[in-house]
């Protein structure tokens, strides 16, 4: 129906797309969205009062990354590198590489502030890889581990979005080049962010 779609998108079918404008949607490669996220081009709220109706352009750039029903309203864009909390609604435009969240969405702190304040945490040891450790991989045994780890608190399972790189496991996506990575990865990898 005309929406841009780009490669290697999570976009779980709870998610709402605006079927009635969704040519006015583009999604950039690598995003993803948790369950029951919605994106509206169109506000038809004020009809009944004006006759008329709002309609606008939704722009979300590549790598970005929306929680559970984070609502996305018309007329936004979403900078390349944003992640945007759980319930938040995107009423205004967000820049890129920043963590958002809220009603409505602001900015909270950059994703370099985020990815370094995980990345102090992870090194303290609360890391465990996913391969041994997700929910089809757990045995009792490990099930049990990390029940105890996570008495103190989250823990980490590293390595799922890297399975999902090699076709292996993990969150279905739009059809992707296999061979090629996503930008935000080799920035991950060099611990630039």
């Amino acid at each position: 129906m005309g929406m841009d779609l780009g490669q290697g998108v999570n976009l779980p079918a709870s998610t709402w797309i605006d079927m009635s404008a969704c040519h006015l949607i583009r999604i950039g490669d690598w995003c993803g969205f948790g369950p029951q996220c919605a994106i509206l081009a169109h506000d038809g709220q004020m009809d009944e009062f004006l006759d008329a109706g709002l309609v606008g352009r939704v722009t979300i750039h590549e790598s970005c990354h929306f929680g559970y029903r984070t609502v996305i309203l018309p007329g936004v864009e979403i900078g390349p590198r944003t992640i945007v909390g759980a319930n938040s609604v995107v009423s205004k435009s967000l820049p890129p590489d920043t963590v958002c969240a809220g009603v409505p969405a602001r900015v909270i702190c950059t994703l370099d502030e985020y990815l370094a304040r995980h990345r102090a945490a992870m090194a303290s040891g609360r890391v465990f890889p996913w391969t041994e450790y997700n929910s089809s991989a757990l045995t009792a045994e490990r099930r049990q581990e990390l029940d105890q780890a996570l008495a103190d608190g989250p823990v980490y399972l590293t390595g799922g979005f890297s399975e999902e790189l090699k076709g292996r496991g993990g969150t279905a996506r739009t059809p992707h080049d296999h061979t090629a990575l996503p930008p935000g990865i080799e920035r991950f990898k060099n611990g630039d962010g």
